[in-house]
């Protein structure tokens, strides 16, 4: 029977959060693993993470929780799941809730995959025969055929949320609460991940979703509500929950000086002048529309044959590259630069980067690039009015480089 979305699955009521060093707050895995120390909170000192929020979810629901990191997305998922008792206020959930926010709560580093399915089946209400029913679809899902026996230990911390994640999927809920799953696993995980989204939204499953990914959100949620340092800042329709997050990411980058040039120096090379240009004056803000160039200075201070420049471009949670480019891969040899020589560096690119928040850093390396001369830290800069949500990237207009003495 189809949903009307008229029923509430979660009321959340004037809640606030805050966290003191006295009352020992624990995280279910704590909890289970007896990992927690009773000088944890100690070091945080008394906090509210969280002021005053109201909101229902209606059955039926795919609904997004916006913000930035630190401004209490996973406090507030984590209240909703029962990890974390309200400070005031109060949340009441009309159905059975599986979190994903905890996932790999109750293995055992020293047990191998296999034996850790069957324990984290076990802790999720499955029956060894319903664990070996599922067992070639949950290790094919998280792609780890060959490392089944291996001890959990030697796994990646990517390769356990993988493992973890395949095995709550499987678990039977009303309510769902996905936090950040797709920051583990390459594109071909990322797109199974996808598909069981779309087949949540098919079968009308409620779905609390916190992510920095707006193409997920615009693509799956209806509605969304934004948080920005502990409060509630919009509820609504996704889109305008993603422009008012854009107006205060903007709002910050804006707020940034980036009229002195940034410098970066070691003993053979000094980076000068990290900027993004917009036109022919700096900027930190563009239009899918403008074209985007990055660029440096570099100035040697000793003799370098054949050295590198070059830029990398990463996505909004600063963890995966979307663009990187440099001279080698331009196939411009540079030559012998002499001490003294002041190169400058351009990137320039149209209509590639869609809708987010990007940070770059720039480089200047050896012919093999083993020896790192000079490496800058990210900055950031904010695209807006892109009509693709579902991309990171486009490509309607080729990379230009450029290399001037």
């Amino acid at each position: 029977m189809k949903v009307q979305k008229e029923e509430i699955a979660i009321s959340v009521k004037d809640i606030s959060k805050v966290f003191n060093p006295s009352n020992g707050q624990r995280t279910l895995k704590q909890l289970i693993t007896g990992a927690f120390k009773s000088d944890t909170n100690r070091d945080l000192g008394k906090k509210q993470t969280l002021h005053d929020i109201s909101f229902n979810i209606m059955k039926g629901e795919f609904f997004g929780i916006v913000g930035r990191n630190g401004s209490g997305k996973s406090t507030l998922l984590k209240m909703i799941a029962g990890v974390y008792t309200p400070t005031t206020g109060a949340i009441k959930v009309d159905g059975k809730l599986v979190p994903f926010i905890e996932l790999g709560v109750g293995f055992n580093p020293e047990l191998s995959g296999r034996d850790n399915i069957f324990l984290n089946g076990a802790l999720l209400g499955f029956s060894r025969k319903d664990t070996e029913e599922m067992y070639d679809e949950i290790v094919s899902f998280a792609e780890l055929e060959e490392h089944m026996d291996k001890k959990l230990k030697n796994y990646s911390s990517g390769m356990q949320v993988r493992l973890a994640f395949s095995i709550a999927i499987r678990a039977k809920a009303d309510i769902l609460l996905i936090d950040e799953v797709l920051a583990v696993g390459d594109a071909a995980f990322q797109t199974k991940c996808f598909e069981y989204f779309s087949s949540l939204k098919k079968s009308e499953k409620t779905v609390i979703f916190v992510s920095h990914d707006r193409n997920a959100l615009e693509r799956f949620c209806e509605r969304g509500v934004l948080i920005n340092d502990g409060k509630m800042i919009e509820i609504g329709p996704i889109g305008d929950v993603l422009r008012s997050y854009n107006e205060i990411v903007l709002g910050e980058i804006s707020g940034e000086d980036v009229k002195e040039p940034l410098t970066v120096q070691n003993k053979a090379v000094e980076i000068k002048n990290i900027r993004t240009i917009k036109g022919t004056k700096k900027a930190r803000t563009f239009s899918h529309d403008d074209t985007i160039t990055f660029a440096f200075d570099a100035f040697f201070k000793e003799t370098v044959v054949d050295p590198i420049l070059g830029i990398t471009v990463w996505d909004s949670d600063n963890v995966k590259p979307v663009l990187s480019t440099n001279t080698l891969i331009a196939g411009k040899k540079l030559g012998t630069v002499k001490a003294g020589s002041l190169l400058s560096f351009t990137v320039s690119t149209s209509q590639a980067l869609n809708n987010s928040e990007y940070f770059y850093e720039v480089a200047v390396a050896n012919s093999s690039a083993t020896v790192m001369f000079a490496q800058s830290k990210r900055h950031s800069l904010q695209v807006t009015g892109s009509n693709n949500p579902y991309s990171t990237m486009t490509f309607e207009k080729p990379i230009e480089i450029e290399v001037k003495l």
